[in-house]
């Protein structure tokens, strides 16, 4: 099945349908001369069709987010690289996008380089980069949804592998606080606005191919929850369970944790920036 979006061009012409080809788990999809996704076999509330491992190079290869521990997935990389591995990166910690790296290192001698609290044989600065072969791999420290959330720009196709910083959907999941961090997570969003992107590869879903209003739409959706939230503290001291029901109305209990998260992190940075005081409770000033 292809998944299906309506774009409206015009208030006045007729709505025009974009299909985009299935992304199939475990098969390897070329999406550039350089870049290949595998789609990881992990699908839910969090991770959306699942965690997309990213395969940079020709001669040499990178693998970005390797996935979760699944032996079906990690066949899925080692026959589409085999012992052309060179290189493991990650893009965050979490077991969904770094679960499988111990093994594919084990299976294909490569060396791992991460920024997050992972073991590795490299560990990486903002600003580095890894030269391949054929491309070059330029490691950006993108914090927000995680402390230590890194994206790589493959710098000949000015591509983003943007980790958990941007998905493909209208917004992402932060850490609770202090590992999520809205502040940081806003400043990241700005800081894409000038590295020139031409696409978004994102840790889940399909890449983004026009970056620049997408960001922006991030970046205005994150206000306008922060603005909600202001607007229901009000005058009174309020739970965070009653600030997330008057935001977001009722809420799945699957992505609960999540819409709890972005809200303690909203209630954070509005307490830095003096909007609202508190510890367990917050109250507007």
């Amino acid at each position: 099945m292809n998944s299906r979006i309506k774009l409206m061009t015009n208030p006045v012409e007729e709505e025009v349908e974009e299909v985009r080809e299935e992304i199939v788990p475990g098969v390897a999809r070329a999406l550039s001369p350089m870049a290949r996704r595998i789609l990881a076999l992990n699908p839910g509330p969090l991770t959306g069709l699942g965690t997309n491992t990213y395969m940079v190079g020709i001669d040499e290869i990178a693998v970005i987010d390797p996935g979760p521990d699944d032996q079906e997935h990690l066949d899925s990389i080692i026959g589409c690289g085999g012992d052309l591995i060179r290189w493991i990166l990650v893009t965050n910690s979490n077991p969904e996008h770094a679960g499988a790296v111990p093994k594919l290192a084990k299976q294909t001698g490569a060396i791992v380089m991460a920024m997050c609290d992972i073991e590795c044989d490299v560990v990486l600065k903002d600003g580095q980069q890894l030269v391949g072969t054929e491309f070059r791999l330029t490691a950006r420290h993108l914090p927000g949804p995680s402390a230590k959330n890194v994206g790589f720009m493959l710098e000949e196709e000015r591509m983003l592998i943007s980790g958990d910083l941007i998905v493909d959907g209208p917004s992402v999941g932060l850490n609770a606080p202090p590992d999520g961090d809205m502040t940081a997570y806003l400043q990241s969003l700005e800081s894409l606005k000038k590295l020139r992107l031409k696409r978004i590869a994102p840790g889940h879903g399909y890449v983004i191919e026009e970056p620049k209003p997408v960001v922006q739409q991030y970046i205005d959706h994150r206000l306008a929850r922060e603005a909600a939230i202001l607007t229901a503290l009000g005058s009174d001291t309020m739970r965070v369970e009653d600030i997330i029901a008057a935001v977001y109305g009722e809420v799945d209990e699957d992505v609960a944790e999540l819409a709890t998260n972005n809200a303690l992190c909203h209630l954070v940075k509005l307490r830095t920036d003096g909007k609202v005081k508190g510890t367990k409770n917050f109250t507007a000033i």
